[in-house]
């Protein structure tokens, strides 16, 4: 048998191709956004924007800014002053972190996050119950006599005593459903008045009486609460009088 041997050029020729072939099947993956972008009918339409491909293919669209709000009987510095000397004993021994005075206060209604382009619904709203309530033009009025240990929420809060008029649970109650109708979300447990004076408490105080104190209003706030290292901060956004300034004060 001769065997014959292939020209060199012929030889030249049969490597080219074999590595030509061996370059286009190594297909490269696209990127993951582009990949999501071509399949998705959205993005292949005229005018169709690449945050609707993002989305339908599991990517977080940008979403509104929020604010963590809430509604609130806002004491002035005197009323938060007193009850802080009232409780001083109690928030020492419990060996909690004490909540700073300027942040005293009395929540009717948590409403959570909201978003940035509500808050001015929030305000109409609020401007509304204020005009109608309460009815008889007098001041909110509330006291606050004794310490409870909120063990699940690791608080110390200064509870309300019987001398509590009925005016502070009935505006409680009209913002929640006001708010809740509107489609926010409010906290809809039962109004219960106190506040919170320590946090972090592992243990309730010897003593769970105090001297009694009154807090009296004639308007509530809309808050904002933002929370920092040092705990939640707490900026008024509006205030809403509930009563003409001459009957609060006479």
């Amino acid at each position: 048998m001769v065997l014959r041997r292939r020209p060199s050029g012929a030889l030249d020729r049969h490597h080219r191709r074999a590595e030509a072939l061996r370059r286009g099947s190594r297909v490269r993956a696209p990127p993951f956004g582009a990949a999501c972008v071509a399949a998705h009918p959205a993005a292949r339409s005229a005018g169709a924007s690449a945050s609707h491909a993002a989305h339908g293919c599991g990517l977080s669209p940008s979403r509104e800014p929020t604010r963590r709000l809430f509604f609130a009987l806002w004491p002035d510095a005197q009323q938060r002053g007193a009850l802080a000397h009232a409780t001083r004993k109690g928030v020492r021994s419990c060996g909690g972190r004490p909540v700073p005075v300027p942040g005293l206060h009395v929540t009717l209604a948590f409403l959570g996050a909201v978003p940035e382009g509500r808050v001015a619904e929030l305000d109409r709203i609020a401007r509304r119950v204020a005009q109608v309530f309460p009815a008889r033009g007098l001041p909110l009025l509330l006291s606050f006599d004794r310490l409870a240990h909120w063990a699940r929420a690791q608080i110390l809060c200064a509870l309300g005593g019987e001398a509590v008029t009925a005016g502070a649970p009935e505006l409680a109650a009209t913002l929640k459903n006001e708010t809740a109708a509107a489609g926010f979300s409010p906290d809809l447990k039962p109004f219960r008045a106190h506040v919170t004076v320590a946090r972090k408490v592992a243990h309730a105080p010897a003593a769970l009486a105090v001297q009694p104190v009154l807090w009296r209003f004639d308007a509530f706030a809309l808050i904002e609460s933002r929370t920092d290292p040092g705990g939640p901060v707490y900026s008024v956004i509006e205030s809403y009088l509930l009563v003409k300034a001459e009957k609060a004060h006479e």
